[in-house]
């Protein structure tokens, strides 16, 4: 059996998502817990794998659950079926992590048939939190929330921002992996104030290489101070490498909120076509 799992996290005292040894991580968290109750040893994939210090209010994955794994499943009822089965894991997850985890389960469902929670995807959405000179320091926020000392032109930052939107090579915004392609179509990118005054950045794309996004968010930085013009993105992106003119903003201020799918018929063939490794022939077609 596949089970989809939604997650939600305050990566602040996580080494990121994925499962290193004598760290603590979120996947290693949460596998740890769902050994405690399904007993094995439980491996997830996940839609996007995020860095340490980034959260995330709307991850996704999955795990595969062999049959003594599946007859472990929690019960609501003695007659409860299969599906009360899976819904009730969430909250046995729950349970295990404890009040006030910095980790949690919203939601816990059978996966359709074809689903795989990083190939099927269709985008992913993040938002960065920025407090200017304008907004102000708030002590609450502090954890999901980058300070930059300068009052930004966010009008600026949104021009420049909707600038990078289309199918390109974001090379020059991705931190470099051998045999990791920078090809990606940017669908969203826009900057806004939110109600109490931080600027906010809604980036959504099919997918993100390493560091992508919160680079992004550095030029438009760059653009807010005044120390590059709107302009410039492009020309930075288009030369295909990185630049001293910007800079990756810190972790903290970024969130995974969102992940797409298809419909439940498009599952398999999507997790196909994301398989194929995109070149630059892709970008001129």
């Amino acid at each position: 059996m596949r089970i989809r799992l939604d997650i939600a996290y305050d990566g602040t005292h996580f080494r990121g998502w994925a499962r290193q040894p004598g760290l603590r991580t979120v996947q290693g968290t949460l596998e740890g817990a769902l050994s405690r109750i399904v007993g094995g040893d439980p491996r997830l994939v996940v839609a996007g794998r995020t860095d340490a210090g980034v959260h995330a209010s709307g991850q996704v994955a999955h795990l595969d659950l062999d049959d003594a794994q599946t007859a472990r499943l929690p019960r609501r009822r003695r007659e409860a079926d299969e599906s009360d089965s899976v819904a009730a894991l969430a909250g046995r997850v729950r349970g295990v992590l404890g009040a006030y985890p910095d980790v949690t389960v919203t939601r816990t469902s059978e996966a359709p048939d074809g689903f795989d929670a990083r190939f099927s995807a269709v985008w992913r959405r993040y938002a960065y939190r920025i407090a200017d000179l304008t907004t102000g320091y708030d002590p609450l926020e502090r954890s999901r929330t980058t300070t930059v000392k300068a009052h930004l032109d966010v009008e600026a930052m949104d021009a420049a921002a909707r600038s990078l939107i289309g199918l390109h090579d974001f090379a020059a915004y991705c931190k470099a992996r051998e045999e990791a392609t920078s090809i990606r179509t940017l669908l969203e990118f826009d900057w806004h104030r939110d109600a109490s005054g931080a600027v906010v950045a809604n980036v959504r794309a099919d997918a993100f290489c390493h560091s992508m996004v919160r680079a992004l968010v550095g030029a438009c930085v760059a653009v807010g101070e005044g120390r590059i013009e709107p302009e410039r993105v492009v020309a930075i992106r288009d030369a295909a490498a990185r630049t001293p003119d910007t800079k990756v903003l810190a972790a903290r201020g970024l969130v995974l909120a969102e992940v797409g799918y298809p419909a439940d018929e498009l599952l398999a063939s999507r997790a196909e076509q994301t398989r194929k490794r995109r070149d630059a022939d892709d970008i001129a077609s």
